[in-house]
């Protein structure tokens, strides 16, 4: 059986469980975040995105990583207070994960099967890396982490559509 981003489960930044099959019929845009990256000015960028599509059925799911020159080293207390008084964030936020290697968290691993990268690689290159999936729970598309946030906005809107 071919899975969804529907079937998997994840870990909210408060340390309660979420499965994404709350989730469905939402257009999904995962990104892997941390907060001390040259990146990191996107979650306004995010936050933007989510403000203006939430209600069209966008939602924006930042999960933290460490995995980049240790980008994210704090606690999800931390992680949480820096998003909400740097970036004000409102859109979900899910524990620490790792998504490259042995232990890549299996949404990720799912992820970057359905998109992999530049020739077919599936690693992840740095934070701030982003997925598009479509509301059928399906990976629709993969953006590096130099595509701003506001360069999403028309394969988002013809998710929506």
């Amino acid at each position: 059986m071919t899975k969804t981003a529907y079937d998997f489960s994840v870990q909210r930044l408060d340390g309660s469980e979420a499965h994404l099959s709350e989730y469905r019929g939402k257009v999904l845009l995962v990104v892997n975040v941390a907060s001390k990256c040259g990146f990191t000015p996107q979650y306004e960028g995010l936050e933007a995105l989510y403000r203006s599509y939430q209600d069209r059925g966008l939602v924006v799911m930042g999960f933290p990583c460490n995995q980049f020159g240790a980008q994210e080293p704090g606690s999800a207390e931390d992680i949480a207070g820096f998003c909400s008084t740097t970036y004000n964030v409102t859109f979900p936020m899910f524990a620490k994960v790792d998504v490259n290697g042995e232990g890549a968290h299996p949404f990720y691993a799912w992820l970057k099967k359905g998109a992999p990268g530049g020739l077919g690689t599936e690693a992840i290159k740095w934070n701030f890396s982003k997925f598009l999936v479509g509301r059928d729970g399906k990976v629709l598309n993969r953006y590096a982490s130099t595509t701003t946030p506001e360069g999403l906005r028309s394969d988002i809107e013809k998710a929506l559509a």
